[in-house]
């Protein structure tokens, strides 16, 4: 087993390039699968994630290289039906993106329960709602999902809720579906513009990404062969604010490259509110913390809220604010299971319900704490960068998911952080 051995107190300075987008990648690499020719796909993170989905590519009948660490080839002319209840698809929710796109290509999919972190229910109701819309039928056997349509027809589709899985999936499936589907109250984040992008690029018809109606017109049940080609990912926006934040709390002063700063809006805007100085270009924020930082109220929201997978990383920060900050979590009802972590490190955080009460405290103090989820475990390296002593963080599995060489990027800017072995 391996560990993080976080020292921490050092500030951190410098430079740090933001990789592809998590999120993005795991919609785009399925999407793949729509295509009628090979794709290369740049901007990939290496991180776990990617890497279990290219184990699904692969088990679908996909040809699949990497060109380099962060670019994949894959050709998906061979692909043909398959029930994708392999391990690998069962280790990440993503994989529930395969069903959108094969039930559009060959009018049935089925797909194994999807898995991935732990906080809260994360029903996939909606991607279903959609699918029947559209003339499929879906039913759940024995924790597969299949899913059949002699024809995919185009549709007025109202998601109750903007799910981001939910609008993506229903764009995979309708692409290829007879006549117009038009989706209401649409996620509208980032990654799911670049997913309508990826699949214009390759022959889709569109419109409307990045508001909250989208119009799809179809391309009669695959009749329109869908071509190849090289498609580069967007900036990660998670990854881009969880260095903004680390250089809050080790009151440091960073520069993140290789951004959008206008997905960051609501990210800069809280350090602002924080007495952080926060400095945009034109693919660039640099980020330098003040001596004393104030408290403030973070509410989650979807896109262009503030990010649910930066609330953990928040409230680490927020911890050690002198004053009261309240955070409040609107997405996912069980986002908080890491505050008894943080409170081993000295933390003061009263939790009730979906909104946590922080109590700024002078240190935090290095303890050995454990991830329970991808972004819990970036909180907990967060708090350890500014703790005294020594933090040692276990279940890095999660973190290794969604961050690449976290350990050496954060070095790169000053922090001391050691990746070891333990019996």
């Amino acid at each position: 087993m391996e560990q993080l051995l976080i020292r921490g107190q050092n500030r951190l300075s410098g430079n740090i390039d933001i990789n592809g987008a998590k999120n993005a990648a795991l919609a785009v690499l399925p999407a793949v699968l729509c295509a009628g020719e090979a794709c290369i796909i740049d901007n990939l993170p290496a991180i776990d994630d990617i890497h279990c989905y290219i184990d699904v590519l692969t088990r679908l009948g996909c040809r699949a290289e990497l060109v380099d660490t962060h670019a994949l080839r894959v050709d998906p002319t061979g692909v043909g039906y398959t029930v994708a209840d392999f391990d690998s698809a069962k280790k990440i929710r993503a994989s529930y993106y395969v069903l959108g796109a094969m039930l559009g290509k060959f009018g049935k999919a089925a797909v194994a329960l999807p898995g991935g972190c732990n906080f809260g229910s994360r029903p996939i109701d909606f991607h279903i709602k959609g699918f029947e819309a559209l003339g499929a039928k879906v039913v759940i056997e024995h924790g597969i999902v299949y899913c059949q349509a002699d024809e995919l027809v185009g549709a007025p589709i109202y998601l109750d809720f903007a799910s981001v899985g939910a609008t993506i999936n229903i764009l995979l499936a309708a692409i290829n579906a007879r006549g117009q589907t038009v989706i209401e109250n649409a996620a509208k984040e980032p990654h799911v513009v670049d997913v309508a992008n990826f699949l214009n690029f390759i022959g889709a018809d569109i419109r409307g990404a990045g508001t909250n109606v989208i119009r799809i017109n179809g391309l009669d049940n695959g009749k329109i062969k869908m071509r190849g080609g090289e498609y580069t990912i967007i900036p990660d926006m998670i990854e881009a604010g969880t260095f903004m934040i680390a250089a809050a709390i080790t009151g440091g002063d960073v520069c993140v490259k290789n951004i959008i700063p206008k997905h960051m809006h609501s990210v800069s805007a809280k350090l602002r509110e924080m007495n952080c100085v926060v400095e945009e270009d034109e693919d660039s924020i640099r980020v330098r913390a003040s001596e004393l930082l104030s408290p403030v109220n973070v509410e989650t929201q979807v896109y262009p809220g503030f990010p649910t997978d930066l609330q953990p990383q928040a409230c680490a920060l927020l911890s050690t604010v002198q004053g009261q900050s309240i955070v409040r979590e609107t997405v996912f009802e069980s986002r908080f299971q890491y505050v008894s972590e943080l409170e081993r490190m000295g933390a003061r955080i009263t939790v009730s319900g979906r909104q946590a009460v922080v109590l700024g405290v002078d240190n935090l103090t290095g303890a050995d704490v454990s991830a329970t989820d991808l972004r819990a475990g970036m909180s907990l390296i967060t708090a350890g960068l500014a703790a005294t002593g020594e933090t040692r963080l276990s279940n890095i599995n999660y973190v290794d998911r969604g961050y690449e060489d976290i350990a050496g990027r954060l070095n790169s800017l000053g922090a001391d952080i050691e990746r070891i072995s333990v019996l």
